[in-house]
């Protein structure tokens, strides 16, 4: 088993939907850096955490589970992303909770000698998860690429791609608080050349720590 080490490197991976975080990741990965998802982590608080279960359908409403007992995301997105007091609330309820299993695996893996890992989360700057982080990559695109992207993936209309658009922040904002950003609005050869250099600066900064 590897030696601990002092501090591992953490890195917060962000970005408009759309924009390209998830692919950016799993470059990362291929590189042999862990990647944690605070998506895959919520998903799994709201399916599986009996008081986070309880507490989302009292904000809401029963249908956010589906007869089966699984969590109906359509349902959910539906509510959060057209009503902004209510995405408040759900985002107090699961956002913490989050953060705190995030940290307990950086933990693991900085106990497992690693010294990078990176957290991919959409909502880093709007929960203020930032202050956890050594720092933050914002993956930045075109608007218009944005749209299309997700229309193609969700098979959603471009209107409804808008109005999840707005219930984060300015891609503009992130890119202004950003301490890396990766443009992609290029090819794939070139996401992947952004993301081979930037790791060779993250190596660096984590040997030097």
């Amino acid at each position: 088993m590897a030696s601990s080490v002092d501090h591992i490197l953490r890195v917060g991976v962000t970005g408009g939907i759309g924009s390209g975080k998830s692919l950016v990741c799993s470059f990362f990965a291929r590189l042999g850096v862990p990647v944690l998802s605070a998506d895959d982590i919520a998903k799994d608080l709201m399916q599986n955490d009996v008081s986070v279960r309880r507490a989302l359908a009292g904000i809401l409403g029963r249908g956010a589970f589906r007869a089966d007992g699984e969590l109906d995301r359509h349902y959910v997105a539906g509510k959060i992303f057209s009503d902004s007091a209510l995405q408040r609330r759900v985002n107090a309820l699961v956002h913490p909770r989050v953060e705190a299993r995030v940290e307990k695996q950086f933990l693991k893996l900085q106990r497992a000698g690693e010294k990078i890992g990176i957290v991919e989360a959409a909502l880093i700057y709007e929960a203020g998860f930032e202050k956890h982080l050594d720092c933050v990559v914002v993956v930045d695109a075109l608007e218009s690429k944005r749209i299309q992207r997700v229309v193609n993936r969700d098979k959603t209309t471009s209107e409804a791609v808008r109005r999840r658009m707005r219930a984060q922040l300015p891609g503009r904002s992130k890119v202004s608080k950003a301490d890396y950003v990766i443009r992609n609005s290029g090819s794939i050869g070139d996401l992947k050349t952004s993301v081979r250099f930037l790791h060779t600066i993250l190596q660096h900064i984590a040997d030097n720590k």
